[in-house]
């Protein structure tokens, strides 16, 4: 069958066009395969990256009809079949584009240098003082090493990195990809800087704080790592290990259970001032409330009393079964 191809051309700093390309190709054959053969066959100017072609190296991640894929994994007909022609008559396309949240070298190849920056500032490696036994190896029970399964299958694509909507409004969120290492670092039994790693993981919004929880990671990531799961997991560890004074991002989350515990949803007059009051103890936090307490209140907007929702015996039930449950797992 006849296939369109739109491609994304651009040279560095320059503004992006589509060149277009009409190639005779099976249903079966990969976007890797069809871009060789518009570059052996069309265009030998065409930049991309690739290498093992067999979903294994990561070096071929690009935008594939819009979302961020391997070209190597994705085939023609998948593509074609998600985003069908309106007419039968009509030549089915494909869109292809360089990964997003990385500047442009040249076509579909990006500048990734943020991408590794961001990895080496969770310090991925298991510690040198866990490293440093002489003349043996170090041995871990299969249990222990089901623990890395998910988060050691990435292949640093940069797909998660590319999609990530933190990342693309927050420049020090250091991404899915680096958090999905760093819990594999906190999973690992021969790690010993746990501690010092949750703390720097736990500071500002740039590490697990900056998550927004869009999904588009896991949506998009071809070794099924779910990087959002693994940055759950170490927000979970810290919430577990943390007071809630420790810092907003705690608080937040430790508040809002305790006020769906208390009235089934959450009573806006106390979460602000719990949250950013840090329960009456910041007064800096409290005075930078009341400019937009004024503005609700000039507006009708502040609720001036709370009606707890229906079922809030459900809700406490079922939180503190989750709670127990969580508890004994450990």
């Amino acid at each position: 069958m006849k296939v369109l191809f739109k491609v994304t051309r651009q040279q560095q700093n320059t503004k992006a066009r589509v060149q277009t390309y009409t190639l005779e190709v099976e249903s079966g054959n990969t976007i890797l395969d069809c871009l060789n053969r518009i570059k052996w066959e069309l265009d030998g100017s065409l930049a991309f990256r690739k290498n093992c072609r067999n979903t294994i190296c990561g070096s071929c991640g690009m935008k594939i009809n819009g979302r961020s894929a391997l070209a190597c994994k994705e085939n023609v007909g998948r593509e074609i079949a998600r985003f069908p022609s309106p007419s039968t008559k009509e030549i089915p396309e494909i869109t292809i584009a360089p990964l997003g949240n990385m500047p442009a070298i040249k076509d579909l190849v990006v500048d990734m240098t943020s991408f590794w920056n961001h990895l080496e500032a969770v310090d991925p490696y298991v510690s040198t003082r866990g490293r440093a036994i002489p003349e043996r190896e170090f041995l871990q029970t299969p249990q222990e090493r089901t623990q890395l399964d998910r988060a050691g299958n990435c292949i640093l694509c940069g797909a998660c990195y590319s999609e990530c909507n933190a990342r693309a409004v927050n420049s020090d969120f250091v991404g899915p990809h680096a958090l999905a290492k760093a819990q594999r670092m906190v999973a690992d039994a021969r790690d010993t800087e746990t501690e010092a790693r949750l703390e720097a993981y736990n500071q500002g919004t740039q590490g697990v704080w900056g998550c927004t929880r869009c999904y588009l990671c896991n949506a998009v990531c071809p070794m099924e790592v779910a990087p959002m799961d693994r940055i759950g997991e170490i927000k979970q560890q810290l919430l577990q290990e943390k007071d809630a004074g420790e810092n907003r991002s705690i608080r937040h989350r430790k508040v809002l259970v305790e006020l769906v515990k208390e009235g089934g949803w959450i009573d806006e007059r106390k979460f602000g001032v719990m949250v950013v009051g840090n329960y009456l103890r910041d007064l800096k936090g409290l005075l930078s409330l009341a400019p937009l307490g004024l503005r609700m209140l000039a507006r009708g907007k502040f609720p001036l009393k709370f009606e707890p929702s229906e079922g809030v015996e459900e809700a406490r039930s079922l939180i503190e079964s989750i709670q127990r449950y969580n508890s004994h797992c450990e």
